[in-house]
């Protein structure tokens, strides 16, 4: 989403490679065996070399709404940086759902195939942005540009956003809510995407801090199950910034967005913004200079990056909730919790204190019997009341390894088999057993 979100919405609530089987990396210059952290937004204030080098730095590999600016680019290649061109091809908002269903009237093919003919590429370039946020009366034309624009760019992926569930909040009335998401129900607007669009990943925004938890969990659960079931990726828009000026978002609140998108099986993080786009407390000012964010992004960013290579061995299958009776966080939602973990390769998974877990179950990509769990301790999402836990568990494997924010963590076993360590609220950690 790269615009302020309707006040109606507001006022309710304030995936590229495959997901099966043995990881390879696709077409293009995007290296999808690797979980890819993105940004949105590097405006012409922030394009000197010395802020190219800052992004690099800050752990960014894409920008996606990026101009296609030779120099900028040329920068890009130089510090390892990717970008996604917004105005190449004709461009596509699906805004309140005034537009829907007339995509194909204002954006012919033949006008994309036009502009193709006239783009000079560039070796920074990983991906050509399609549109944002259509309505799903849109869909059976989006899968037709998809097609085709995937055909005119070939070192290059057609990026395409989707809308949270949030655009179908209840204070919408009937026509609103049906424009904007061309469906009923959520669920049905990610399954017509699934149907008509021949996209290799699915990737849409959600802003929890303007909106709330129950509806980012249902997201998660809506999407990361279309992703399983289509062998799809999911990618996933998150906030650094925020709708409120006075409010900024806090390292621990970067971690309970990435660390539960991990547990649904995220394969790439897309923070909004790094430079103005919409809101406000961006990574940089709007003179170019850093805010508190840049060293909380830098921070988090270095941290999924130690957890990646371990994590992307493995594929999600199922995410669990442990320990989250009586708390609000899945109110409203036909999403069961229950007071520990019990799938086979992993016994009695809990937080000690009774603390909400979210457990991303998983398996290896390459067919190996390993097992997987990537968890997130759960407890505080608004980052009121930080705290330390103890995570407690049986496996019937032999062998053991937990990684963490910052490298291995030593696991503890007790007499009765049980393994433990310490995880802090928000924080994610691997256990990979054997």
């Amino acid at each position: 989403m790269r615009k302020i979100l309707l006040s109606t919405l507001l006022v309710t609530c304030l995936c590229a490679c495959s997901t099966s089987g043995t990881q390879e990396v696709a077409k293009g210059r995007m290296d999808r065996s690797r979980l890819n952290i993105g940004t949105y937004h590097l405006k012409p204030y922030a394009c000197t070399e010395a802020h190219v080098k800052d992004l690099a730095d800050c752990g960014i590999d894409f920008v996606v709404c990026m101009q296609d600016d030779k120099p900028t680019l040329d920068l890009f290649s130089k510090y390892g940086v990717g970008a996604v061109v917004t105005g190449v091809l004709p461009g596509w908002w699906g805004g309140d759902g005034d537009r829907a269903g007339t995509l194909s009237q204002v954006n012919p093919i033949s006008e994309y195939e036009k502009a193709a003919a006239s783009w000079q590429d560039h070796p920074a370039v990983w991906g050509i942005d399609i549109g944002d946020e259509p309505s799903a009366l849109d869909f059976p034309y989006y899968g037709e540009v998809f097609t085709k624009v995937d055909s005119l760019f070939p070192e290059q992926f057609p990026y395409l956003n989707l809308y949270p569930n949030y655009a179908s909040v209840s204070q919408n009335n009937a026509e609103q809510t049906v424009n904007q998401l061309g469906t009923p129900t959520y669920s049905e607007h990610i399954a017509e995407y699934v149907k008509n669009v021949p996209s290799d990943y699915i990737c849409y925004d959600f802003y929890v801090y303007s909106c709330n938890v129950p509806h980012a969990y249902d997201n998660l659960r809506i999407v990361a199950d279309a992703c399983r079931e289509s062998d799809r990726s999911m990618w996933i828009v998150l906030q650094v910034n925020s709708h409120r000026p006075e409010v900024w978002v806090s390292e621990n609140e970067l971690r309970f967005q990435a660390y539960t998108a991990m547990a649904f099986g995220a394969e790439n993080i897309i923070w909004a913004c790094y430079t103005a786009g919409w809101w406000h407390n961006q990574v940089l000012d709007g003179n170019g200079e850093k805010t508190e964010q840049y060293d909380k992004l830098k921070k988090v960013n270095s941290e999924i990056r130690t957890l990646a290579d371990s994590y992307m061995k493995y594929r999600r299958v199922l995410t669990s909730f442990v320990g989250f009776e009586g708390t609000p966080w899945l109110e409203g939602l036909d999403i069961k919790t229950s007071a520990t973990l019990d799938n086979g390769a992993f016994s009695e998974v809990c937080l000690t204190d009774g603390a909400p877990l979210v457990a991303g179950e998983m398996v290896e990509r390459d067919g190996g019997k390993g097992a997987a769990l990537f968890v997130c301790a759960a407890d505080d999402p608004y980052d009121e009341a930080p705290a330390m836990h103890e995570i407690r568990f049986k496996t019937a494997g032999r062998k053991v390894v937990v990684t963490g924010t910052e490298g291995n963590i030593p696991v503890r076993k007790d007499k009765e088999g049980y393994y433990s360590f310490s995880l802090a609220s928000s924080a994610g950690a691997l256990i990979e057993t054997r």
